[in-house]
């Protein structure tokens, strides 16, 4: 990515996470993601651009455990909160950004490396697809649609529901996040399925979705997949 303050290039793998749709999953894949990154040794960061602050009242309950979440209230705001998580020590970024394609979003777009567009296997959610799938495209980054909250075993459904969104112009990713009683309960507890059930299926499903976002990370990027471990810098630093 670039730095938008001093137009300098930044080896920074930017995440964002976007779609039109509310309610589609996007705080839960962006501090899972985060936090999956964070675990496998790199320093994430989360930047809350959702006026509903989501993601930025669970880095509350977490009082103080990485992957820290910083907040910001408008698009022009954004490149300066990148910055700013840079001068933290991260080395991974997760928008989260809010529903609907707007400023912010394009915004989101327009910084990131990559975008993940969450999506249940359900008709309302993927007829609103199509609306992101655009914004993705104008963006010119690569975007990829990730399945959340659909039944574990549901072969047909989510075939059907990949052609709906190959259809859009996304590709799919190969690894999703079904609904699961962990990441519901990990999340109200200030925590992530990795944390509260490490052993658990919901465990498992965030591990393979990071492994294989790190390897669209590193290619979008030829930011290495493995790195040692820093630790944040505390804002007074």
């Amino acid at each position: 990515m670039v730095n938008h303050l001093t137009e300098q290039p930044v080896d920074m793998p930017t995440i964002a996470i976007v779609s039109q749709k509310g309610g589609a999953g996007k705080t839960t894949l962006a501090i899972h993601l985060a936090a999956a990154a964070q675990a496998a040794g790199r320093v994430a960061l989360i930047v809350d651009t959702d006026p509903q602050a989501t993601a930025s009242q669970w880095g509350q309950w977490r009082e103080g455990k990485a992957p820290e979440v910083i907040d910001c209230g408008a698009p022009t705001l954004l490149a300066k909160k990148i910055s700013q998580a840079i001068d933290l020590g991260a080395e991974l970024i997760v928008i989260d950004t809010p529903p609907h394609a707007d400023i912010m979003a394009r915004e989101a777009c327009r910084v990131a490396d990559l975008l993940l567009v969450p999506c249940r296997p359900r008709t309302f959610d993927l007829s609103a697809v199509r609306a992101t799938a655009e914004l993705a495209k104008a963006s010119g980054k690569p975007a990829f649609a990730v399945f959340m909250a659909g039944p574990p075993k549901a072969a047909v459904l989510y075939a059907e529901a990949a052609e709906v969104i190959k259809d859009a112009g996304l590709e799919i990713a190969p690894a999703m996040l079904p609904e699961r009683g962990d990441f519901h309960h990990s999340t109200g507890a200030g925590q992530t399925a990795l944390e509260f059930a490490p052993s658990g299926k919901a465990a498992a499903d965030v591990a393979a979705l990071w492994r294989w976002t790190e390897q669209q990370v590193e290619w979008t990027t030829g930011q290495p997949s493995s790195q040692p471990t820093r630790k944040p810098k505390g804002r007074g630093q």
